[in-house]
């Protein structure tokens, strides 16, 4: 077919970014029924012209980090993976979304579903697999410039926008209550809030490494493979940075992460629940990586070797600003109430 087309270079990068595939049966979108995994539904005559255009500009268009399968036999069904960015809790992970285009397409937008193996990695990307998006109308907005637009909107827009402003750098503020208040929640809280969700995100993120090491998406196993067996090491060298300290969860390898300098990498402060997370996956993440021909250090021999950490942190309590700023308020009131007590 006319849209099958070659690699570029060796391992994840030999894998096709845009390709037709002829077995859509792990798609989520699909029945359990074995009848339909080759019945085309009714749909509008002009839909099949609209997502062949489709296809064109994904084979055309596509960035490096997102690849697409799309379906001889079900037309109307694709699926795609998004590679997380650097800078965000996301980085170096695979994220599957199902796409359904509907039945009037483009009049209305695709359906879209997150393979999510139960886990809410996002405020946007929900455990059932729902994806809440204003360019899909599955959420307001703040405009109808953000919904879909007939003719105008497409399914490369709409994979950018997944990568770019859902799968960010500080997914708390996606809240539409947290939104709000990003200015103030870093001014006064120090982003703590933030750095809490994010490094629940990166855990869940890990599990998810998991999850697809086990059972690759079907047209996607050679690519996920070689995904990880390149970037195992990295992985898991991250992990033990952001158990450290060293730096911030996300930022390891940017701008010095991992013991640089620079603001986006200054050194972290991780939860006890963080570090007992990374403790516990590391050499689970370890053992999976290793079987996709991954190098994957001493990093558990490491872990083996730490002493166990006993009390409780105070130093990390009293440093956090809230708690920071009631105790200087305190401070005040105890001493303007003593000197000047009449």
């Amino acid at each position: 077919m006319m849209f099958r087309g070659g690699g570029r270079g060796s391992g994840a990068a030999a894998f096709p970014r845009f390709d037709v595939a002829d077995d859509a049966s792990d798609h989520s979108y699909l029945t359990t029924k074995k009848k339909d995994e080759n019945r085309l539904p009714n749909i509008s005559k002009d839909a099949p012209k609209k997502i062949m255009r489709e296809w064109k500009i994904l084979e055309k268009h596509l960035p490096d980090s997102i690849s697409v399968r799309v379906y001889a036999n079900r037309i109307d069904l694709m699926t795609a993976v998004i590679v997380g960015s650097p800078g965000t809790p996301y980085h170096d992970g695979l994220y599957f979304f199902d796409i359904r285009f509907s039945p009037d397409y483009p009049n209305s937008p695709p359906w879209v579903r997150y393979r999510s193996y139960g886990m809410r990695i996002n405020p946007n990307l929900y455990a059932s697999g729902r994806v809440c998006l204003s360019l899909i109308n599955t959420w307001e907005g703040r405009s109808s410039s953000e919904k879909w637009i007939p003719g105008k909107s497409t399914i490369l827009q709409l994979l950018i926008s997944i990568q770019g402003l859902v799968l960010n750098e500080k997914p708390y503020y996606n809240e539409p209550y947290a939104a709000v208040g990003e200015f103030w929640g870093e001014l006064l809280f120090g982003g703590r809030q933030s750095s809490a969700y994010s490094e629940d995100a990166y855990l869940l993120c890990c599990k998810t490494v998991l999850h697809l090491l086990r059972k690759p998406p079907r047209n996607f196993e050679s690519f996920v493979r070689s995904h990880f067996r390149e970037r195992g090491f990295g992985i898991l060298a991250a992990m033990m940075a952001y158990r450290n300290g060293e730096c911030r969860v996300g930022y390891y390898g940017i701008g010095g992460g991992g013991g640089g300098s620079s603001a986006l990498a200054r050194k972290g402060r991780p939860s006890r629940k963080f570090k007992a997370g990374i403790k516990e996956l590391v050499p689970q993440l370890a053992t999976a990586l290793a079987k996709t021909g991954a190098s994957v250090g001493n990093f558990v021999e490491q872990l083996e070797g730490e002493k166990v950490e006993r009390g409780v942190d105070i130093w990390a309590y009293l440093s956090h600003p809230a708690l920071f700023g009631a105790l200087v308020g305190l401070a005040i009131i105890s001493f303007v109430l003593f000197y000047f007590d009449p």
